[in-house]
């Protein structure tokens, strides 16, 4: 039984374990990115995340707690503290570690990764807008958008008879039922065309 044993074991011992974390999180920091394989990575993310929070704090407890975690190297926390104090991650508040695959490894199939840190600033999410009206179906829209096109037909038809009945010579005036009539089936013929 493994009774209080945490993360994966990758394959060794817990000692080996811890010893190889230790110095992929090391190696990770200093070069700002590193190869190895997927299941490595995915277990250092939250070790290099823990270290990035403690070096925005900037205490000395910090300071003491990062040492300890990378095994006593007091050059690389002083290094990643002076980033962080920088403004390196100012705006980010996690998720400091990015995993891109690259494939299986030829030999034995691993799925190699490459782990980087995420150095780009933040971009930041527009102001809360009001909340709008679920999109109605595509049927739905497409039937208002010929509603739509009809009573814009319909004002220009009127426009255009108005035009029409503004610009007859007033003798000839006709009852208005008579005008209409010739008005309608214009309109019909422009509709067939």
């Amino acid at each position: 039984m493994r009774h209080n044993y945490k993360g994966r074991k990758l394959g060794t011992d817990s000692a080996h374990t811890r010893a190889m974390k230790r110095s992929l999180v090391a190696a990770l920091l200093a070069n700002d990115r590193i190869k190895t394989i997927e299941s490595r990575a995915k277990e250092i993310r939250p070790d290099v995340d823990r270290i990035i929070t403690w070096a925005k704090k900037g205490d000395l407890h910090s300071r003491r707690l990062a040492i300890a975690r990378l095994g006593g190297d007091k050059e690389l926390v002083r290094e990643v503290f002076e980033k962080v104090a920088q403004g390196l991650f100012a705006d980010r508040n996690g998720g400091y570690t990015r995993i891109m695959k690259l494939g299986n490894r030829k030999g034995d199939n691993a799925p190699m990764v490459i782990m980087e840190l995420c150095t780009e600033p933040v971009k930041k999410k527009a102001a809360a807008k009001p909340v709008a009206k679920k999109a109605a179906p595509k049927k739905v829209e497409a039937a208002e958008e010929k509603a739509v096109e009809a009573e814009e037909k319909a004002a220009e038809q009127a426009t255009a008879e108005a035009e029409e009945a503004a610009e007859a010579p007033v003798a000839e005036e006709a009852p208005a039922a008579e005008a209409e009539a010739p008005a309608a089936e214009k309109a019909k013929e422009k509709d067939a065309e």
